[in-house]
């Protein structure tokens, strides 16, 4: 039998097939097989003798919930993004809440909202989002004049600052939403 590109880790058998030694495959055996499965890009497989294979893609056995790097002859588990972190088994990753650690920025009138592995500013409650001036930006919500106030009938609703107020009309006494 003849294999014309050879047949590196196994016996040529027939016009070019191969039959690989335990441990190899492909049409030359030419490549080491993941025994306990491949899913890193990091598949690195020492060959000492054409039967024998030293080391399989150490990522794979760690078990990393994102993927691992190998430094130094090292596996170290790897998080997607800045907002996780390595939780205490060092395979999963956990959340870092920026909003409570104060690692959020949020400019004026927006409050920060955690999402797993980040975070976003939303307006605070008495804003809405609104494209003012060529940007994005919030502003106060009168609820006087979107009639959201809830304030009595016999009252009057002055809008503030990402709030309101009722007031009790001359001749009636109350707190603004109960006025007799």
């Amino acid at each position: 039998a003849i294999c014309g590109h050879g047949c590196k880790y196994g016996e040529c058998m027939g016009p070019n097939k191969c039959k690989c030694f335990p441990g190899f495959t492909g049409k030359t055996c030419n490549q080491g097989l993941c025994t306990w499965g491949c899913y890193s890009r990091k598949q690195t497989v020492d060959v000492l003798s054409p039967y024998l294979v030293v080391r399989i893609v150490t990522c794979a056995m760690v078990n990393c919930q994102y993927g691992c790097e190998e430094v130094k002859g090292e596996v170290q588990c790897l998080c997607p993004s800045g907002g996780l972190q390595l939780g205490p088994n060092g395979k999963t990753c956990i959340d870092i809440d920026e909003c409570s650690t104060g690692k959020a920025v949020c400019s004026y009138n927006r409050r920060c909202v955690n999402t797993f592995g980040s975070y976003y500013c939303k307006c605070q409650l008495g804003y809405e989002l609104k494209y003012v001036s060529g940007h994005y930006d919030c502003v106060d919500v009168n609820e006087c004049v979107t009639n959201t106030h809830g304030c009595n009938l016999h009252a009057e609703c002055l809008n503030t600052e990402g709030a309101f107020k009722c007031k009790c009309k001359q001749g009636y006494r109350g707190n603004g939403f109960d006025c007799a």
